[in-house]
């Protein structure tokens, strides 16, 4: 930047001299109430997100996802789509370096692609102002981010600042199972298709029986509800994939994807790491790599979706929900809990204290090679050893990304020593 004749501050905040900038761009890192934000407030200062920033130099369509779960399976599903459709598709955003570039990116794109598909965070979505979607997802409103956000409600208006940005010409593709999403969506102006494991949504797009099916007027052809894929086509487990597959295909058909080539592209979507990943098997044990799940609602739908009996590895940098609220779902189903981390006491009594005896909960207090010795120790051939931490990742790894490493690594070493 300096080379390019930028002056660079680096160490503190500067109130006085951001406040004298045309622009302030700010880290979604950085919370609202932190001092530089108020000093800034004080100034009368606004300040906008990177993917805001990044839009003004974006020309092409934008397909924009978010949600509590699932945003970046859909983003990325969507993306896939477009591309085996025949369309120059870009995906980035909050996907994460392994996924896709941030969108600032993909504005120096040259040339700029047909459609951008942009997954972006709450806390990006605090930040925008003229950001306007050509399609705009919802995958589904949950409870996240409490560490940061003083209430359910302040997350979740955040997140509603996307249905804000559409205007008429907007195609939203809504989750019909989602009754909070659907009072939020009540008068937002723009054109609506929903998806559903429930009910067929018309128009929109659901699970019947054990088929995909799409129901929107694309041709003149069109009659009725056509068939996209069986479910067990998709090579992603549980059922809320097959939810994130659905918003996916609206999402690209809304965008201009052909729907006769959506079908076999669902088909061939690989899983992103780190999101119900199958990294080994040892003594017959699977190892599940989930280390994106950190919040309470990711970590339910990894225990909806898999088949028992599981050894759930729960623990990390506390997010304040309640963990209580797992306990049914994995009554029936769960083996054993190993609770770790700076999460790992109340987790641990929080589950004690809802489980009524239906399943063991230990607690270790030592480093994640040891979490993962004693989580594997109480399984048995036939279990699944299923890391889904329901919780961030900072007390003991960088992001989730480097616990998911670590999990895989002890898989494939543990996997080699039982090969010996």
């Amino acid at each position: 930047m300096r080379r390019l004749g930028a002056a660079v501050l680096l160490g503190s905040h500067d109130p006085d001299r951001i406040a004298e900038a045309d622009v302030v761009v700010a880290s979604p890192g950085i919370p609202p109430d932190a001092p530089v934000f108020r000093a800034l407030r004080e100034r009368r200062v606004g300040w906008i997100s990177e993917p805001e920033f990044a839009s003004r130099f974006i020309a092409s369509p934008l397909v924009v996802v978010t949600g509590t779960n699932g945003k970046t399976t859909t983003a990325a599903m969507t993306a896939h789509l477009l591309r085996e459709s025949g369309a120059d598709a870009a995906l980035g955003g909050n996907t994460g370096p392994a996924v896709g570039p941030p969108a600032s990116a993909l504005a120096l794109l040259d040339p700029p692609p047909e459609v951008v598909v942009l997954e972006v965070s709450s806390f990006q979505l605090a930040g925008i102002r003229d950001l306007v979607p050509a399609v705009g997802v919802m995958t589904n409103l949950g409870a996240d981010h409490l560490d940061r956000y003083p209430s359910v409600a302040a997350y979740h208006r955040d997140k509603r600042r996307l249905l804000e940005a559409g205007t008429e010409d907007t195609t939203w593709v809504l989750n019909a199972d989602d009754p909070a999403l659907t009072r939020m969506a009540q008068g937002v102006p723009g054109r609506r298709l929903r998806f559903s494991l429930e009910r067929s949504p018309s128009p929109g797009a659901c699970l019947d029986e054990d088929t995909l099916m799409l129901d929107v007027d694309v041709d003149v052809d069109a009659d009725g509800p056509r068939p996209l894929a069986p479910a067990a086509a998709l090579r992603l487990p549980g059922r809320h994939n097959v939810a994130n597959a659905l918003a996916a295909a609206l999402a690209a058909v809304a965008a201009g994807a052909d729907p006769d080539a959506v079908g076999p592209a669902l088909a061939s979507f690989r899983p992103l790491p780190h999101r119900l990943e199958d990294v080994g098997e040892v003594g017959g044990v699977r190892w599940i790599n989930d280390s994106k799940a950190t919040n309470l609602a990711a970590c339910a739908c990894a225990l909806r979706g898999l088949d028992g009996p599981l050894v759930v590895l729960l623990g990390g940098s506390d997010k304040g929900e309640d963990f209580r609220a797992l306990a049914p779902d994995m009554a029936g189903k769960v083996r054993a809990v190993v609770a770790y981390g700076a999460a790992g006491p109340r987790a641990a009594a929080d589950l004690r204290a809802a489980a009524e005896g239906r399943f063991p909960v230990s607690e270790v207090a030592g480093g994640f090679d040891e979490v993962v010795e004693r989580a594997s120790a109480l399984a048995r051939p036939g279990d699944a050893l299923l890391l889904s931490p329901a919780c961030a990742s900072f007390d003991m790894f960088r992001n989730y990304e480097a616990r998911g490493d670590a999990f895989r690594a002890l898989a494939q070493a543990a996997e080699s020593e039982s090969a010996r």
